[in-house]
């Protein structure tokens, strides 16, 4: 299954479906087997990337729509 993205309103963003997920030196996270898993948007968990519920504690508020991006600009 490809991967489902969602972002979840004061919340994390969720991944679902076939993923890998890398740190900024290209290393891959050991996720156990998951196939579903919540990635942090406040800044606030002890466990970056993933998500901990800290949002909840410390009143995270972010609402995003969905909406059609702009082309890409060309490179020149």
């Amino acid at each position: 299954m490809p991967a489902k993205v969602t972002i979840f309103n004061n919340g994390p963003i969720r991944l679902e479906g076939d993923f890998v997920i890398h740190d900024a030196e290209g290393n891959s996270y050991g996720l156990a087997g998951r196939t579903a898993i919540s990635l942090c948007r406040c800044g606030m968990a002890e466990n970056k990337p993933f998500c901990d519920g800290s949002h909840n504690r410390n009143g995270f508020s972010s609402l995003c729509k969905a909406r059609n991006l702009d082309p890409p600009k060309p490179k020149v």
